[in-house]
């Protein structure tokens, strides 16, 4: 439909037209913002590309004018980034109630009065708040509960910790996000869970919650060293193994000297953590130096820092740490930035769930994580051999 046709619509009927004008016009502004990205126009040929168009995805937008229909240009090597649907998104919208709950509740700041004017919701009731809480919290359910449906091979987890409001104190809370890589390589988001602790009993229930959900297929679960964790994983993954981030043990390694080492420390680690033998060779040498704290360390998770090499060499790299989830914990330490502290779980949750609905949209358009089909290459080399 053109600009014509619209104008004819809109004496027979406004509603229909107006959304028939904003839809035009801001697939026009996400042309223009991919173009931007890119470097080129469509079908463009130019020295100055960036990046190449890879077709489009169907976005549906809540306007008030009714729910329109949207194509979001995809680009091949890098996501796509839009400010078109910003103030329509779920995440803004548990931007907004994150701040107003705090501010209804008597705990907010000049700042979050601040940041309530600058959203237009300075204004906003207790009741508001509510019925925004309550239509999220029916996404964020329907998102954590539903089935995980094809088989997760490597499992990510890791924490990134806020400020919670609990009684009449705000104290630190771990958020434990977990992350698969499925059959087909492509990441997905699968479980959130805020820690009371961190004792075996809790690994146990967030496993429990996945697999009845689901899960299966895990044979290698990748984390730091929290207690309770690798036995958990024995538990209720039979037949996996765990593999501590080799980025997490190296951060506890460097805690365990002065300042005035840590340089030299992280370089002969960096070294060490290439093979069993090079590590063995570590701690040997730390031995020598008297370095009594970072042997017994070593050794403690000796049999755990290279687990991953049971598993296909392509995959190596991504499936020693748990760099996945690096750039998902900052994502969401940048956009509750404006929060400062969360009045309670639930909020904490609702937001920080919103912004990882909108990634695992993002990660299953996008371009495979890892590459499964190198597993049955290298089976199939195998038996060439045998043969």
């Amino acid at each position: 439909m053109n600009f014509e046709d619209i104008i004819l619509q809109y004496l027979e009927d406004d509603k229909q037209a107006m959304k028939n004008l904003l839809t035009l016009f801001l697939n026009e502004v996400l042309q223009e913002e991919a173009k931007a990205q890119v470097g080129v126009s469509a079908y463009e040929r130019s020295n100055s590309r960036k990046a190449h168009r890879n077709g489009y995805r169907q976005r549906s937008l809540r306007t008030k004018y009714g729910q329109i229909e949207l194509n979001k240009p995809q680009i091949r090597e890098f996501p796509f980034e839009t400010q078109v649907f910003e103030r329509y998104s779920r995440v803004e919208k548990a931007l907004r109630n994150a701040i107003a709950e705090s501010y209804i509740q008597g705990v907010s700041t000049r700042k979050m009065r601040q940041v309530l004017c600058e959203l237009g919701t300075n204004g906003i009731s207790p009741s508001s708040v509510s019925n925004i809480a309550k239509e999220l919290d029916e996404d964020v359910n329907k998102f954590l509960k539903r089935p995980i449906e094809k088989e997760i091979k490597y499992l990510f987890v890791d924490a990134t910790y806020f400020k919670v409001r609990e009684d009449m104190n705000y104290i630190s809370k771990a958020l434990f996000i977990a992350v698969g890589v499925d059959e087909d390589g492509y990441r997905r988001v699968l479980g959130v869970k805020i820690a009371s602790h961190e004792e075996e009993g809790f690994w146990l229930d967030f496993f429990e919650e996945m697999k009845q959900r689901g899960l299966r297929g895990v044979k290698l679960v990748i984390s730091d060293g929290h207690e309770g964790i690798k036995s958990a994983v024995t538990k209720s993954f039979i037949g996996s193994s765990w593999q501590m981030c080799h980025v997490h043990f190296i951060r506890l390694m460097l805690r365990k000297v002065t300042k005035k080492k840590r340089k030299w420390l992280s370089m002969r680690l960096k070294e060490a953590l290439q093979s069993e033998k090079a590590f063995e060779e570590f701690i040997k040498e730390m031995e020598s130096k008297g370095e009594n704290v970072l042997v017994r360390t070593a050794e403690k998770y000796l049999y755990d820092l290279f687990n991953y090499k049971a598993f296909p060499t392509p995959h190596h790299r991504r499936i020693r740490t748990t760099n996945v989830l690096e750039r998902v914990n900052k994502e969401i330490k940048r956009r509750t930035k404006e929060v400062g502290a969360f009045t309670n779980d639930a909020s904490l949750v609702r937001l920080a769930v919103s912004i990882l609905m909108d990634m695992d949209e993002e990660w299953i358009t996008t371009r495979k994580y890892l590459n499964m089909d190198v597993e049955e290459n290298e089976k199939d080399e195998e038996n060439e051999i045998v043969a």
